[in-house]
């Protein structure tokens, strides 16, 4: 069984940008869509520049979820986003920072509905394994459901109450 160990926070600065044209990290556009999602699993058809991708997810339980990731032909993802998935899509550009430990940070600058919204993930060995924390990395929101992707369909990030931290679930 395939499982994916990751860490997820917010971007305090644009700092991570002059990080980001350190390692001429480019970045590449994504837009995903939603076929199905629930409280214990989503399935998750993305494109990311010219590559495409169907992607099944388990509930995750703190920084571990059971993950499928499979390549598609892109013009099956493009037909599944406009026939078959909810919307609003997840439109973000991601941009793979290597930190100075190695470790590679994914970097989210959210788009559209989820405007305003960057965030930072990581991906581990082992829940325990140690990283570097760039400057520019703040509050982590592993735990903090608003910040799934599937809920950022449901409750995208521009109709959140600015005073808070996010909306109340």
């Amino acid at each position: 069984m395939a499982h994916e160990i990751e860490r997820k926070y917010l971007v305090r600065s644009d700092a991570w940008r002059a990080a980001a044209s350190k390692t001429d990290a480019t970045g590449v556009k994504i837009r995903q869509g939603y076929l199905s999602t629930s409280n214990t699993r989503s399935v998750r058809v993305r494109t990311a520049g010219e590559r495409a991708t169907l992607n099944v997810k388990g509930n995750k339980v703190g920084p571990r979820a059971s993950e499928f990731e499979y390549s598609i032909p892109l013009g099956d993802a493009i037909q599944m986003l406009s026939e078959l998935c909810r919307r609003p899509f997840i439109e973000k550009t991601r941009y793979d920072i290597r930190g100075l430990d190695g470790h590679i940070w994914e970097v989210d600058e959210f788009h559209a509905e989820n405007a305003g919204l960057v965030v930072a993930e990581i991906e581990l060995s082992h829940e325990d394994q140690t990283f570097a924390h760039p400057a520019w990395l703040g509050e982590e929101v592993t735990d903090d459901a608003r910040y799934l992707n599937t809920n950022l369909v449901e409750r995208p990030f521009t109709t959140w109450d600015r005073g808070e931290a996010g909306p109340e679930d």
